[in-house]
């Protein structure tokens, strides 16, 4: 299956307890290219998350985004600091009796003193958290993946058609091409005939000329290859892989074989189908860049 480089994936996962967000876009590139962020408390998981990002993702500069906000209080205290509460009720009592006054002390008084009873956090489950984030990340990953099937089959359809078109050049050409030798022959004929005063042309000399220029001119081998790469790049879209290196291979093949008939070619019907096949594989090469 034929898939984008280009894509988009989001998971959002809510409960009562958490809420994880991943999201995934993705651009063309050359290489496997992951930027992660993430939450500090998720950062010793990163080689495990970009191990699980590459069973989904061979090629494409991609951008992922992870967050995670839990929902509960459950994980935070109420810490009683005993020693400094005695400190603060010693020091009262002092005072009390340093200028002979009323010590008003009383268990709430003392709550408000600072750093008495204060708020802790307890430390988060890392594992568990990277768990509910997990299930996030693949549900993203395969919405992404989905993403570039779906722009992957548009630009299938694009380049098959352009394939197509290719191809009936390439039979035109095929076509075309012994008829531009006989028509060099009659010229040819013709010519020296005109030059000779009407005698008769040597078949013979004539033969030989027009062997070299059928050599010369010949561009047999090329359509045979162009029809082979043809075919090899119609077989690789059904690869269930990576495709996009192959099919960049095979266009450059296709396009080399174009220039080599351009150059031959002294007919103007086949010059003018050979810069029509230049452009068309250009095309084709432009829109592989997009292709995993």
């Amino acid at each position: 299956m034929i898939k984008s480089m280009t894509g988009f994936g989001r998971c959002e996962k809510a409960t009562e307890e958490y809420k994880a967000v991943v999201e995934i876009k993705s651009v063309n590139h050359k290489y496997c290219d992951i930027s992660i962020k993430l939450p500090k408390k998720l950062n010793q998981f990163e080689v495990a998350i970009r191990s699980i990002l590459k069973e989904y993702i061979k090629r494409g500069k991609v951008d992922v985004y992870i967050s995670y906000e839990s929902l509960t209080t459950g994980n935070v205290q109420v810490k009683y600091n005993r020693e400094l509460a005695k400190s603060y009720a010693d020091s009262i009592r002092s005072i009390g009796d340093d200028f002979d006054i009323s010590a008003d002390i009383s268990a709430s008084l003392l709550s408000r003193y600072p750093e008495v009873l204060t708020l802790e956090e307890s430390a988060d489950d890392e594992t568990m958290i990277f768990e509910r984030v997990e299930g996030a990340i693949r549900t993203a990953c395969e919405n992404f993946v989905r993403s570039r099937m779906d722009e992957g089959e548009n630009l299938k359809k694009d380049l098959l058609e352009k394939i197509d078109f290719i191809s009936d050049t390439v039979d035109y050409i095929v076509e075309r091409s012994p008829a531009v030798v006989n028509e060099y022959r009659a010229k040819l004929k013709s010519k020296v005939e005109e030059l000779l005063g009407g005698v008769q042309v040597d078949e013979s000399i004539l033969a030989t000329e027009i062997t070299v220029y059928a050599d010369k001119m010949c561009v047999d081998e090329e359509m045979v290859r162009l029809k082979s790469h043809i075919v090899s790049m119609k077989k690789a879209f059904e690869d269930d892989d990576s495709i996009g290196r192959k099919l960049d291979f095979i266009a450059q093949e296709l396009n080399r074989e174009a220039n080599t008939t351009l150059s031959k070619s002294s007919d103007v019907s086949i010059s003018d189908k050979a810069i029509e096949l230049k452009t068309e594989i250009e095309k084709i090469r432009e829109q592989i860049q997009n292709i995993e």
